[in-house]
């Protein structure tokens, strides 16, 4: 009887000992992500040449002072420099975005890592939140990056604090979050980052699109050739999926209104619902495929 009863316990011991708390999971996942991601050269090369344009478009500007004088001066360059980095955080920040949410788990599938993680006491469930997490910190951290350094070339230029820049961050980075949530959930059914890529991109793309959709489903609806009306169809069913990721651009404001002024006509909390429930939906089409998937 005492034999058995030294012998419960220690079973019990056992299988706790191999069970990977619900946090700690993840969190080592995602901060072995990170590590991964910030070595990859075709990120650092994005990012680098991100960091290129931003600080080089100060320089750019140097070469209007002959052309325009006082104020003007002044207004064109903090336009040209707003622009140019606006621009730069747009491109390069999707691309980043696309690139790393579509390679983290089809990487490590073609490098037979995976198989290897899995094999430990973690569970599907915490390697696939893990990895989103680990996206969700570099994507912060590269555009984090590049808001500091436009804001203190827009700083150096007007000498004012640029607040709106700050909620344009903030907005920009749940527009990559819808972008990042669906193409990870594309990646999970691949096992190569070009298939993911290419949705990443086709989302982005269509994404900013969907307001010429809408013109296009009010003028077939006017019309009553059939093929006009399957292209209406077409557009209205697309109108209704893809995520409008037009609203949360604020790059018309940042160039014409002042660096510290409020946004105009922007709903952010409406905005950020928005996007986490596109969000939402992403990682849970991406956990849904991936705990179908054979591994």
């Amino acid at each position: 009887m005492s034999a058995e009863t030294h012998t419960l316990p220690a079973a019990e011991a056992r299988r706790s000992a191999g069970r990977t708390p619900g946090w700690r999971g993840p969190l080592a996942i995602a901060m072995y992500t990170w590590r991964e991601g910030i070595r990859k050269k075709t990120l650092v090369g994005f990012l680098l040449l991100s960091v290129l344009v931003i600080l080089g478009s100060t320089f750019m500007t140097a070469f209007m002072a002959d052309t325009s004088v006082g104020t003007v001066e002044t207004d064109v360059e903090s336009k040209i420099i707003k622009d140019i980095c606006v621009s730069a955080i747009s491109v390069f920040g999707i691309l980043i975005t696309i690139f790393i949410s579509a390679s983290v788990v089809p990487a490590e599938m073609e490098n037979k890592v995976i198989y290897t993680v899995l094999s430990k006491p973690i569970r599907r469930y915490q390697y696939l939140f893990g990895k989103f997490l680990g996206v969700q910190f570099i994507v912060i951290a590269n555009l984090l990056l590049m808001s500091v350094l436009f804001a203190i070339a827009l700083y150096a230029k007007e000498r004012i604090f640029p607040s709106l820049l700050f909620w344009s961050t903030l907005l920009t980075y749940f527009q990559f979050l819808i972008v990042s949530s669906l193409t990870f959930a594309v990646s999970c059914t691949s096992t190569s980052s070009v298939l993911p890529t290419i949705a990443g991109l086709f989302i982005y793309i269509s994404g900013n699109l969907t307001e010429y959709l809408k013109d296009v489903v009010n003028r077939t609806g006017q019309s009553e050739d059939l093929f006009q009306t399957i292209v209406g169809y077409v557009a209205s069913g697309l109108f209704r999926i893809l995520p409008n990721l037009r609203d949360f651009d604020l790059r018309t404001q940042i160039l014409y209104l002042q660096p510290n002024d409020p946004p105009v006509d922007v709903q952010i909390p409406n905005l950020i619902l928005y996007g986490l429930s596109f969000a939402a939906a992403g990682y849970v089409l991406a956990w849904f495929l991936f705990m179908r998937k054979e591994l």
